[in-house]
């Protein structure tokens, strides 16, 4: 059973121990605020280790985004300094130079570009006010590979690589963070779908198959099988070749 109290408690001690080893006494922990459950969370976190000076939240709508009020109430229900980068031009920038070049763009580069944008500007903030930039993905988004390499499961440090995604609801939950904050359905803002239609199966059904290794549904069970081998590189180190000695 997921003791989400005891957990918490850890998370923060964890937070802590690694600003003390890894940063000077006024570092920020510099955090993508999306408006969704794991940013939020991770926000909340984050000010209750370091205290609400040291957190600061950046929002990234790419034009307009419609629950962009969500990522505002959150940053004003944690007291928490923020600010608003808006990536849409620098976006569309990249893709028009792309197009000028002969390429034609396809889903995984208007996917995934916005993304590494986002984590671009997220280092360039944190090294104008000195920080550390927050990780904010899930095991079940890890799993599954439901997150873009080299942008959103990019970071310094990531407290939710270990937790499913009930499991951080449940740390939210134990925070005091309103419903509003932790129970949004969860969607990339880029193509329309939820994540869970995205990906064909409930977190629930993930979560279960993760902590259990319990899936009713053989189809779902290959499904999950087949993302989770295909995205292992994600996850891993780059691959590097290592010169032998028999090679001097």
């Amino acid at each position: 059973m997921f003791n989400a109290k005891k957990v918490k408690k850890q998370l923060i001690e964890w937070i802590i121990g690694y600003f003390n080893n890894n940063a000077s006494a006024d570092t920020k922990a510099v955090i993508g605020i999306s408006g969704g459950k794991d940013s939020s969370i991770a926000a909340a976190l984050c000010r209750e280790a370091l205290g609400k000076e040291r957190v600061l939240g950046v929002l990234m709508p790419q034009g307009d985004q419609q629950d962009i009020d969500i990522s505002y109430d959150l940053c004003k229900a944690l007291d928490i300094p923020y600010i608003e980068i808006n990536i849409q031009k620098p976006v569309q920038d990249l893709y028009d130079e792309i197009e000028k070049s002969g390429m034609k763009l396809n889903d995984a580069a208007v996917f995934n570009t916005p993304a590494r944008i986002r984590m671009t500007a997220l280092y360039a903030v944190s090294g104008i006010v000195g920080g550390r930039v927050v990780n904010t993905s899930n095991l079940s988004e890890d799993w599954v590979g439901y997150s873009t390499k080299f942008g959103d499961s990019a970071g310094d440090f990531s407290p939710f690589s270990d937790l499913t995604a009930a499991e951080v609801k449940a740390i939210g939950r134990e925070l005091g963070l309103a419903p509003i904050f932790i129970d949004k359905t969860p969607a990339d803002g880029l193509c329309g779908k939820t994540d869970e239609a995205n990906l064909g199966f409930t977190y629930a059904v993930l979560d279960k198959y993760i902590r259990e290794n319990i899936c009713d549904d053989e189809k779902i069970k290959e499904k999950i099988d087949k993302l989770h081998n295909m995205n292992l590189h994600k996850l891993k180190p780059m691959p590097a070749f290592r010169l032998s000695s028999k090679s001097l």
